[in-house]
């Protein structure tokens, strides 16, 4: 069975979840130092990361050539240890590098490269960007961290361990030194999936001005209501021991509804992405048809896999999609009653897996990061 089960999972490549007293926090962004990164050169394959729980070498470092992916240790301050980053350089319909190009940020869902559940792996990056003159860059790590900054600073986990300060690393220590190396123009859009999904609107959110553009893939704006909250408790617990306390949501933004969720609350902060360039997505958790077993058969899946890997997509990708979906129209309402205009794909069919998301990037690029960097 343990043998079926991993051949399903990877067959759909993946289902990704979006998704105790704590101190009083302030609704100021925690840990801000005002340092830049340092980008160090780095041959990955030589020198892999590893997958957390099982000690092999991280997939996407195979795509590394130093060429067409580019590898890179970024050290962060804030978190006193170097963060992998991977690069797709901006080229053009020729293949030739290309300076003075816009930089897209795809930040990875729950699990992320600690789990081999990251963009390069699940998504053909180097091959969809090729020619399209902007750089791709793709923090690998901060697996169920929300890629936010948290206030407990002395979390022990196998997935969140030390200081998580993932949104000053993103948006004031990382951008800079990379985008110089690169010879990148300043323009930027951010991208998120499922978890991210909530990072890349707060990103925007809480930097007016920084991002031209930003999309958000299955995710819930919303984090302090009930809903939202324990929406992102189901995420972070995951990082942690099964007894579901080693790792919660307190420990990331406070109490429930208290000033530090509520500045990390993307409806409540809706007004902020105005003058952003916006694309929203999700469906409605019914299945569609990469949802079914007969898709699953056609990429190769034995009928076992198949199977229970539509099972798992139906039922428990059905569940987390139904959620993000009332998100998502939750965050509808709210901008159209503000007159923010945005792009929203709002699927009648769909579960929380990469075949939705494969579209939704295609789309965004089109109608939204694309025309938003100039390109």
């Amino acid at each position: 069975m343990k043998k079926i089960k991993a051949a399903a999972l990877a067959a759909l490549t993946a289902v990704s979840l979006a998704c105790t007293s704590a101190p009083a926090v302030s609704a100021q962004p925690a840990g801000q130092e005002g340092q830049e990164g340092i980008v160090k050169a780095w041959d990955a394959p030589a020198n892999p990361p590893l997958i957390t729980r099982t000690g092999q070498a991280q997939e996407w470092v195979n795509q590394v050539d130093h060429k067409t992916v580019l590898s890179y240790n970024v050290f962060s301050p804030s978190m006193r240890r170097d963060i992998p980053v991977a690069v797709v350089p901006a080229t053009d319909a020729a293949g030739n590098r290309v300076r003075n190009a816009p930089t897209l940020y795809l930040l990875n869902g729950a699990g992320g490269a600690e789990q081999n559940q990251d963009w390069l792996k699940l998504y053909p990056v180097k091959d969809y960007f090729a020619g399209k003159g902007v750089n791709v860059v793709v923090p690998q790590a901060g697996a169920f961290s929300y890629y936010t900054d948290w206030v407990k600073t002395d979390v022990a986990s196998d997935y969140v361990n030390g200081p998580q300060k993932w949104e000053t690393f993103l948006t004031k220590e990382l951008p800079g030194p990379i985008e110089r190396t690169l010879g990148a123009n300043g323009r930027r859009a951010v991208t998120g999936v499922s978890m991210s999904a909530t990072s890349a609107l707060l990103f925007a959110q809480h930097n007016p001005g920084m991002y031209q553009a930003a999309a958000a893939f299955s995710g819930c704006a919303s984090t302090s209501s009930p809903h939202g909250y324990n929406f992102a408790r189901v995420t972070v617990n995951r990082a942690g021991t099964p007894n579901f306390q080693t790792v919660t949501p307190e420990m990331m933004w406070g109490p429930m509804n208290g000033p530090y969720n509520r500045y990390n609350d993307a409806l409540l902060g809706a007004e902020k992405l105005r003058g952003t360039r916006l694309y929203v997505s999700s469906g409605t958790g019914l299945a569609g048809h990469p949802d079914q077993v007969s898709y699953l058969l056609g990429k190769g899946a034995p009928m076992p896999a198949a199977q229970l890997g539509a099972g798992v997509l139906q039922v428990e990708g059905g569940v987390i999609e139904a959620a993000v979906n009332k998100c998502t129209h939750d965050l509808k309402a709210k901008l159209d009653g503000l007159g923010i205009p945005a792009h929203f794909e709002l699927r009648n069919v769909g579960t929380h897996s990469w075949p939705y998301w494969t579209e939704d990037m295609d789309r965004a690029w089109h109608t939204t990061i694309k025309p938003a960097l100039g390109v």
